[in-house]
């Protein structure tokens, strides 16, 4: 717990810089390093020799997507057709990580001993959520430039929000378990506990940012979808790390893991209320 504590005390205010001091170029790099470290742990699922060559891969695929959808597009509020593509893409990859999950165990065979399946399955985790970074943090909500570095705080808190209603409402009601084969302590009571947390948080926010009627309903919406989705990203790596035998996804963060653990939330939360907000306002 005293690491966990120390390292969070670093990491909230250089989080904070990041997020609202740099400008977006200089955000994107850090970004890019997040998604080398990502990948290379993701990579650690499939087998430890191959998770450097996960995130140079994986890094080589995202540098030429920069070249083909060039940053100062969403600087403009424009999203080219690629970056659409990509974001859609992982609305199919979380439908489909919903059902390995369901299926599991006794479905995992098939993917399991196929290291370019896992190979795929990280690309679709990790390439939508940085573009999903990116958009939420240049896209010009509401016409004003600076507004990006604000929703995006917005969607990480609602992320972490239901985390700690789910833990609260869970070790207080928790007692019909959510999926045990995957995430033992996860309970429903949690489920709906941490839903409804970050449903209060979000509802507080669309009444003090004074949204018209139909942003207010894509506001409420896109928040209740991204906080499911982050469920949804938790299981999800919890499952892979399952399969593959490991506690943590890396050790880079004494005592909360890897980067991977600290992200799995959000890599489901951000690309599902972008796509969702973006296509209801």
């Amino acid at each position: 717990m005293k690491q966990r504590i120390i390292t969070a005390l670093i990491l909230i205010p250089l989080a904070i810089g990041w997020l609202f001091y740099l400008p977006v170029e200089y955000f994107s790099l850090l970004a890019t390093l997040l998604f080398f470290l990502a990948g290379r742990e993701w990579g650690r699922f499939a087998s430890p020799e191959l998770a450097t060559l996960f995130a140079v891969t994986y890094t080589v695929i995202l540098i030429a997507s920069y070249y083909f959808a060039p940053l100062q597009f969403i600087l403009n509020g424009q999203l080219q057709p690629l970056i659409w593509g990509i974001l859609l893409t992982a609305i199919v990859w979380w439908v489909g990580a919903l059902a390995m999950i369901m299926r599991y165990p006794g479905h995992e065979a098939w993917w399991q001993k196929r290291k370019w399946i896992q190979w795929l399955f990280g690309l679709c985790t990790l390439l939508p959520f940085f573009w999903s970074l990116l958009v939420l943090r240049g896209y010009p909500f509401h016409h004003d430039p600076g507004a990006g570095s604000w929703v995006l705080l917005f969607v990480m808190s609602l992320v972490w929000v239901a985390d700690t209603g789910a833990y609260f409402t869970g070790r207080a009601f928790g007692s019909r378990k959510l999926l045990p084969a995957v995430s033992p302590n996860k309970t429903i009571e949690g489920l709906l506990g941490g839903v409804g947390a970050a449903t209060l948080l979000a509802v507080i926010v669309t009444i003090n940012v004074h949204s018209s009627v139909k942003q207010s309903v894509a506001i409420i919406i896109s928040s209740m979808l991204a906080v499911l989705a982050s469920v949804l990203g938790d299981l999800t790596e919890s499952l892979f790390k399952r399969v593959a035998g490991i506690k943590d996804s890396g050790s880079l963060l004494p005592g909360h893991g890897g980067v991977l653990d600290r992200i799995d939330s959000l890599t489901a939360a951000l690309p599902v209320f972008v796509v969702s907000y973006l296509l209801i306002s």
